[in-house]
C-alpha cells in the first residue's frame, strides 16, 4: 500500500510522492512565543512528529523547516507593556517552547528558524510584490490586493470573489471568511520596535514571514505544508497568494492540517477553567508520555475531545504495553517458532504499516497492536509461544514505539537510574539467600518509594517504574 495523504488543497486523499522522490521538504508553522504553548498547539505538534517518524520509516530523508514567530502583534504588545524588548519578552517562552517538544519527545526539525532574523529577506520579498503590481499602500503601510491572486481561496474553498475590493485589515489574526486586503509590511506606530525598509520604517505582517523563511530554506514549491487546521484561512491561504505571486509556482504540493483540540467537550478558554500547558498536567501527575498517548488516540485530522478520563485510559494502555513487552523480554519460552504466531505478529505488523500508510490512522495502528497483544498473551497462557516468537514479537514492539515513543518511562531529574535499580535487586536477592528478611523489605520499600515496582516471578524479580 503507498503512503497516502488528505490534502487539504484537493480535498481529496492522495499518494504521497515527493519532488525528488527520496527528501521530503517539509515547512511546518510552530509557535507564536508570546506565551506558554498550550495543549491544543501541543497536539498539533505532536502530529507533525508523527508524521516526521513515519516518513522516515517508510525511508524519506527530511528537510523540515520549523519557524519560531518572534515578532508579531501581541507580541508586541506585550513588549512595550513589560518596557522589554522583544527578545527578552519571547526568549523564555522559546525556552519553554524547546524544553515543552522535549519532554513530549518530540523529535526536532532540521531547522528551526525565527522570524526576527529574517526581516531583510521579507523587505526583499515585499519589494518584489511591489515591483509586480501585488501591493498598495495605505497611511504608510503596504498592503497585499487579493484582487489581483485570482486563485485566492483554493486552499480554504471560499468564493471570495464578492468581497469588498479594497476592504483590508492590518491585524495578523482575523475572522474566518472575512477576506481582506493584509498588511505585508506595517508603518511604524509611537514607539515600535521596527526595522529600516525601502517602504519606511516599520515590521513585518505575520504572513509574509513564513513565506520568506519557507522559501529560503526549501525552495519555491515544498512537499509538504502543514499546521493547525485554524491556520487554513487566514495564514495558510495568505501564504499561497504572497508565495505564488512572488514565483508563479505552486506554494506546496501538499497541505495537512490537524483538526481542533476540545476539552471535555467545550473550546478550550481560560475564562472556562480548562486552559492547560504541558507543565499543568504534569503538576497534576500525568506523565509526558500519557498525555502524548491521548493524542495520537484520535487520527490527526479528527477532532480530539480531550478529557481526564481520556488521559486515566492512555496511562492504562500504556501499563498494559510495558507489562506485555516486560513479559516477552523476561518470560521462559520453548525453543523455536510457532509458524501460526510467527504470521499473527506479521499480520499485525502489516495491519499496522498499512494503517499508517493510511493518512497516518493512529487509532487503526494502535487498535493492531492491542489485538497482536491479547491473542498473544492468550497464545503464552496456553504454552503455544516461543522463544523464537519473542524475538518478533519485541521487534514488532520496537517498530510500535520507533512511532509512538511511550514504552519507556519518562525519569524525573535526580531520579533513581536502572544501575542502580538494578544493583539494589542483586542485594536484595543475597539478602533473601541469607535469610536477612528485613533488609530484603527494606530494598523493596525503598524502590516502591523512588516509583519502581518489584514483583517476584519463578523466573526471578521483574522491576518496572511506576
Amino acid at each position: 500500500m503507498a503512503l497516502r495523504f488528505y490534502n487539504t488543497l484537493s480535498l481529496k486523499v492522495e499518494d504521497f510522492v515527493p519532488a525528488d522522490g527520496k527528501t521530503v521538504r517539509m515547512y511546518t508553522c510552530g509557535p507564536t512565543v508570546y506565551n506558554y504553548v498550550h495543549i491544543g498547539n501541543l497536539r498539533t505538534f505532536t502530529f507533525q512528529d508523527i508524521l516526521r517518524r513515519w516518513l522516515r520509516a517508510r525511508g524519506f530523508v527530511l528537510d523540515h523547516v520549523m519557524n519560531i514567530t518572534d515578532v508579531e502583534d501581541k507580541i508586541i504588545r506585550n513588549a512595550m507593556a513589560q518596557n522589554m524588548t522583544i527578545g527578552d519578552y519571547t526568549k523564555p517562552y522559546e525556552v519553554a517552547f524547546l524544553e515543552d517538544i522535549a519532554t513530549l519527545r518530540l523529535e526536532k526539525p532540521e531547522r528551526i528558524v525565527r522570524a526576527t532574523e529574517h526581516v531583510h529577506e521579507m523587505v526583499e520579498a515585499v519589494e518584489q510584490l511591489n515591483a509586480k503590481g501585488f501591493t498598495y499602500e495605505s497611511d504608510g503601510s503596504t498592503y497585499y490586493r487579493i484582487a489581483k491572486f485570482p486563485e485566492y481561496g483554493k486552499l480554504s474553498h471560499h468564493d471570495f470573489s464578492g468581497s469588498r475590493a479594497g476592504a483590508r485589515v492590518d491585524v495578523d489574526e482575523y475572522e474566518k471568511d472575512d477576506a481582506r486586503d493584509f498588511v505585508l509590511w506595517k508603518a511604524r506606530k509611537d514607539n515600535e520596535p521596527c526595522w529600516p525598509a525601502s517602504m519606511g520604517e516599520g515590521r513585518p505582517g505575520w504572513h509574509i514571514e513564513c513565506s520568506v523563511m519557507a522559501m529560503k530554506y526549501l525552495g519555491e514549491t515544498l512537499d509538504i505544508h502543514a499546521g493547525g487546521i485554524d491556520l487554513a484561512f487566514p495564514h495558510h491561504e495568505n501564504e499561497i497568494a504572497q508565495s505564488e505571486a512572488l514565483t508563479g509556482k505552486p506554494f506546496s504540493k501538499y497541505w495537512l492540517h490537524a483538526e481542533h483540540l476540545i476539552v471535555e467537550g467545550q473550546k478550550m478558554s481560560k475564562s472556562l477553567g480548562n486552559f492547560f500547558t504541558l507543565r499543568d498536567l504534569m503538576e497534576k501527575g500525568y506523565s509526558p508520555e500519557v498525555v502524548r498517548y491521548l493524542f495520537v488516540t484520535v487520527p490527526y485530522n479528527k477532532k480530539l475531545n480531550f478529557t481526564f478520563d481520556g488521559l486515566k485510559a492512555a496511562a492504562t494502555s500504556i501499563e498494559r504495553l510495558r507489562n506485555y513487552k516486560l513479559r516477552v523480554e523476561t518470560g521462559k519460552f520453548g525453543e523455536g517458532a510457532n509458524a501460526a504466531i510467527s504470521e499473527r505478529i506479521a499480520k499485525a505488523l502489516q495491519q499496522f504499516e498499512d494503517s499508517m500508510d493510511d493518512d497516518l490512522n493512529t487509532a487503526e495502528a494502535l487498535a493492531a497492536a492491542f489485538e497482536l497483544i491479547r491473542d498473544t498473551n492468550s497464545a503464552m497462557d496456553s504454552g503455544e509461544f516461543l522463544a523464537g516468537n519473542a524475538k518478533e514479537a519485541l521487534a514488532f514492539l520496537d517498530r510500535f514505539d520507533s512511532v509512538f515513543d511511550v514504552l519507556k518511562p519518562s525519569v524525573a531529574e535526580g531520579a533513581i537510574t536502572d544501575a542502580e535499580i538494578e544493583a539494589l535487586i542483586s542485594e536484595r536477592v543475597v539478602a533473601k539467600k541469607t535469610k536477612n528478611f528485613k533488609r530484603s523489605d527494606e530494598i523493596r520499600a525503598e524502590l516502591l518509594e523512588k516509583g519502581v515496582i518489584l514483583e517476584d516471578t519463578k523466573e526471578g524479580a521483574r522491576w518496572k517504574r511506576k
